[in-house]
């Protein structure tokens, strides 16, 4: 009985996590925002039954950091990416904005306390110069995009439901997708 435990226990280690999906992923500098507009969002959303991730909120010491937030973010239909002033210093925010951006998902800009202008990838040597120009290249993609509210720590309610219109419009856009491709499948045969 005691080997037959330990073999289920290794086998459930050995297996690979999976978490389950989410519709939003919530981009944020934890220092500027953790405890303000990203958990304010974040707790919004999932009072609007709207499956979201936020790191603090998601995540249990062990894991492994990249994979876990890497398959949040390839899982989800839109992200949230909360620019605050020191956004730009942390390797983590960079590397989920790009990959949002190179993964073509629907990102929502939000500009806390700082201006789309002041936002900057600065090379600090702590990245490669591939990944500053990847950087670079995501924030200015994002930083074009609309809303943007000065103050949206009052506007939570209404962030969330544009959030939710999002997911409208891209839940559309994929069935509208799938229908055109079973259309297609019929005429074939």
């Amino acid at each position: 009985m005691l080997n037959t435990i330990k073999r289920q226990m290794a086998f459930q280690k050995s297996r690979p996590m999976v978490q389950p999906a989410c519709d939003v992923f919530i981009n944020h500098h934890g220092v500027d925002t953790k405890r303000s507009i990203a958990s304010l969002l974040y707790h919004q959303l999932v009072f609007l039954g709207i499956p979201s991730f936020l790191g603090n909120k998601n995540m249990k010491p062990g894991d492994k950091l990249f994979e876990h937030i890497d398959n949040a973010i390839l899982g989800c239909k839109i992200g949230v990416a909360v620019f605050s002033p020191r956004y730009c210093e942390s390797y983590f925010c960079l590397h989920e904005l790009a990959l949002m951006m190179e993964t073509r998902k629907k990102v929502i800009p939000i500009f806390c306390d700082v201006k789309p202008s002041q936002l900057r990838v600065s090379d600090n040597k702590l990245c490669s110069q591939s990944e500053t120009k990847r950087f670079g290249y995501a924030l200015e993609e994002a930083k074009n995009r609309t809303p943007n509210w000065a103050d949206v720590v009052t506007y939570a309610a209404e962030l969330a439901e544009l959030v939710k219109e999002s997911l409208i419009e891209v839940d559309n856009k994929k069935n509208t997708r799938l229908i055109t491709l079973e259309s297609y499948t019929e005429y074939l045969y």
